[in-house]
């Protein structure tokens, strides 16, 4: 680790090789705590390179545990987090509104970070129980079109980079790493990220891939097509920036997507808008971002008839039904 903390600190980038090679160490519990802290430190001063960010992917699916679904056609739709926005539970509503469309979904998450409830906490509060078991999975994937991997259980090699995290309570590139590490590989992917720097790199790092992509920013901040605003939007054909109408969905004001301040409140807010109780603001939100989902595995689909696809999975209850087969 010297010799990387030199030529990092001389202003030196690392190739992928190398990034993964380090990172590997890291996970594997080679480094000590202050060096481990030392090397998140240079990306707090410096943004990381292209290359660096697809080596540390890389290095995390290699120390997961990984799930073999490839005789499915999955996606998974997340936000990288960090925008501190607090909006209700747009991407796990999402997965609920796709599954229900027909689409099977393998959703990594987590805790909520810049929220007061991310999408492990609405589903523990349901009662729903994580596992790493390849039979559950598989049997949640085929019975309600949706299986769930919460992060914590398929990378155990984070636990040594987890204190010291935890101690320089900063944002570190880790932030960005987990919607690109899902240990399911899903063939498709919807994601969402909080600046147009984690843009442009998850642009490369996708392009590197063999999948169907789409990323989206509100450009007003959100890790989400929040529909407050223009949003960009690139994936394997396209490279745009849309509005709210472009959609055929109106604009709405960020006040609408409040997601509470406790588990209990955004739970209610969750289930409001399952049982077709939501407001138009909190529906056209969800249904924007599944729609968005369902263009990105059938790419042939326009945007507005995938948005309409996504609208009749909510509103016939056939997201409630997916989410209440996983559930109980």
């Amino acid at each position: 680790m010297k010799e990387i903390l030199i030529r990092l600190f001389n202003q030196e980038k690392l190739t992928k090789n190398e990034a993964e090679e380090v990172l590997i160490n890291i996970g594997s519990g080679k480094y000590s705590e202050p060096e481990i802290a030392s090397f998140l430190t240079v990306y707090l001063m410096r943004s990381i390179t292209p290359e660096e960010l697809a080596g540390f992917r890389n290095a995390l699916l290699k120390l997961c545990i990984p799930v073999n679904l490839s005789e499915f056609n999955t996606i998974d739709v997340c936000g990288t987090g960090g925008d501190e926005k607090n909006t209700f539970n747009i991407s796990t509503l999402t997965a609920f509104v796709l599954a229900g469309a027909g689409e099977k979904v393998v959703k990594h998450g987590n805790y909520g970070v810049s929220s007061a409830c991310g999408s492990s906490n609405i589903l523990e509060y349901f009662g729903y129980k994580f596992s790493n078991e390849e039979s559950k999975l598989k049997a949640d994937l085929e019975k309600s079109g949706i299986c769930y991997l919460h992060a914590q259980l398929f990378h155990p090699a984070m636990k040594h980079v987890g204190p010291v995290r935890k101690a320089l309570k900063m944002k570190t590139f880790f932030n960005m790493l987990g919607p690109l590490v899902n240990p399911g590989s899903p063939k498709n992917q919807l994601v969402g990220v909080y600046n147009q720097e984690v843009l442009r790199l998850y642009s490369y790092v996708f392009r590197e891939l063999d999948m169907n992509y789409a990323i989206v920013h509100s450009l007003d901040g959100y890790d989400e097509v929040s529909l407050t605003g223009d949003f960009r939007y690139v994936s394997n054909k396209a490279n745009d920036t849309l509005s709210p109408e472009s959609l055929g969905l109106k604009k709405v004001k960020k006040e609408d997507l409040f997601g509470g301040n406790t588990v209990e409140e955004a739970a209610k807010i969750f289930m409001d808008i399952l049982e077709v109780n939501g407001t138009e603001a909190q529906n056209s939100a969800v249904v924007a971002n599944a729609g968005l989902g369902i263009k990105c595995i059938h790419p042939e689909l326009s945007i507005k008839d995938s948005i309409q696809k996504a609208k009749e999975s909510l509103e016939s209850k056939k997201a409630l039904e997916a989410f209440k087969l996983l559930v109980n």
